[in-house]
């Protein structure tokens, strides 16, 4: 019924068969005659079966594969796809619903997927990462630094928080199998944050002397203005020359204690004259919503200045932009084609050339995070503002502020939307009626 043969090319033997009319030469993969003669046997048993209609084929089964295993199986086996962490987080990428995440909040989960691709390895399959593997990854990391700090423990645990997120995502669609190895995982203990401080008290602390630029960084960072120093600083940026937008978008951060992607996406319609309210969307709050909203009643300065700069906004539906044409601005000038660098013709003649009418003039279209910061650095550049880190300290004021005053924690959080429980403590403290009062309850006048 079969017999076998031995390959001179390759020294291993072949098995000549017939079945269904058909013949049949396979290869055994051995150069044993021993276990050659035992394969045979198997393989006639199998097939004297088929004729005796003692088994069946299955219809789409694969004959050799069949005979082979004694009629164990009936297609050759294959070995399980294996993903890679580059290929599960670009899949997570690409088959992410659009409009799930906002463009900052993606941004941030590509630079966390960079790093872990750079120590964990691009090719390294998912399923090979352990515990071990991740603890071993927070310690080289805890050892990198940026900008002249070290990488913070703070920082890590979001990108070992993302790759937990983005495998629990791929455990629900079948692409990985059990739980993320984040359990157990050990950090470096990291400094309490401290709480929001004056101007005057950061100023103090510094002039002890002793610290590091990176703590007198963390201090500044800090920091809130008082009311005083608030407008002070809005008197500064007035008169300031620059965008006629800069003004305006000072005074909204500073009296809503919006964030700065919040006030990138303000548009004209939320702010309402009649009710003197302004609307706050923000991202953050429900992440099952790509929007929510909470609103801050406007003060008289800010009705003002929103009031006079609506008079001259260029237009389009957005509270903070550019008008349609900017000068010098490679974005927003009437023309393109301009060259620097290397390569830029050196004759007047030449240069102009290349210079063309802009056709495709640019829509109406909000600041980008970047522009705001560019603008909010130039207009205190060079001024005792300039130790101002960001939007983030008016915002920082703004609770702190309000929390001086003896306004209630309930209405700030109202006010300032999404707050982390750390974060109300950084202004716990300035709540001095309050907890003057608390005391007194107890220990008396």
């Amino acid at each position: 019924m079969a017999s076998i043969h031995r390959d001179p090319r390759t020294d291993t033997f072949l098995l000549m068969f017939r079945y269904g009319g058909k013949q049949y030469r396979k290869s055994l993969k051995t150069a044993d005659e021993r276990e050659a003669e035992r394969l045979k046997g198997g393989i006639e048993t199998t097939l004297l079966e088929l004729e005796r209609g003692r088994r069946q084929l299955p219809a789409d089964a694969d004959l050799w594969q069949f005979l082979v295993s004694g009629g164990q199986r009936a297609q050759k086996a294959e070995a399980p796809t294996v993903v890679t962490l580059d290929q599960l987080f670009t899949r997570y990428e690409q088959e992410m619903p659009p409009g799930t995440m906002e463009a900052n909040s993606l941004a941030t989960i590509r630079i966390h997927r960079d790093h872990l691709l750079r120590l964990l390895g691009r090719r390294a399959p998912v399923q090979t990462v352990t515990t071990t593997t991740l603890q071993r990854y927070i310690n080289d990391r805890a050892g990198e630094s940026y900008r002249g700090k070290l990488i913070s423990p703070r920082t890590i645990k979001k990108e070992v928080t993302t790759l937990r997120s983005v495998w629990n995502w791929g455990k629900d669609h079948g692409i990985v199998t059990g739980e993320a190895p984040t359990k157990g995982l050990k950090y470096a203990k990291e400094a309490k944050k401290p709480g929001f401080m004056t101007w005057e008290e950061i100023e103090r602390r510094v002039a002890r002397g002793g610290l590091t630029d990176e703590q007198v960084s963390e201090l500044w960072d800090a920091d809130f203005l008082s009311r005083e120093q608030i407008d002070a600083c809005l008197e500064h940026v007035r008169t300031v020359p620059t965008a006629s937008f800069v003004y305006p978008m000072f005074v909204f951060v500073a009296h809503t204690g919006a964030r700065r992607s919040e006030m990138i996406r303000a548009r004209v319609e939320d702010l309402d004259f009649a009710d003197r309210l302004v609307t706050i969307r923000e991202k953050k709050k429900d992440k099952t919503k790509t929007e929510t909203e909470r609103r801050v009643e406007m003060s008289p300065l800010l009705e003002r200045v929103m009031r006079d700069w609506l008079d001259r906004h260029p237009g389009g539906p957005h509270a903070f932009c550019h008008a349609e044409v900017v000068a010098r601005s490679r974005k927003r000038s009437r023309t393109t084609g301009h060259k620097s660098g290397k390569d830029r013709p050196t004759s007047k003649t030449a240069r102009d050339a290349g210079i063309n009418e802009r056709h495709d003039r640019p829509a109406f279209e909000p600041l980008t995070k970047d522009e705001a910061t560019h603008y909010f650095k130039k207009a205190l550049a060079g001024s005792k503002w300039e130790v101002v880190r960001g939007f983030h300290v008016f915002r920082h004021s703004f609770a702190s502020n309000l929390a001086r005053k003896g306004v209630s924690a309930k209405l700030i959080d109202s006010y300032m939307g999404h707050q982390t429980e750390e974060m109300r403590n950084r202004y716990q403290h300035l709540f001095p009626a309050e907890r003057e009062s608390a005391i007194r309850s107890v220990f008396g006048d």
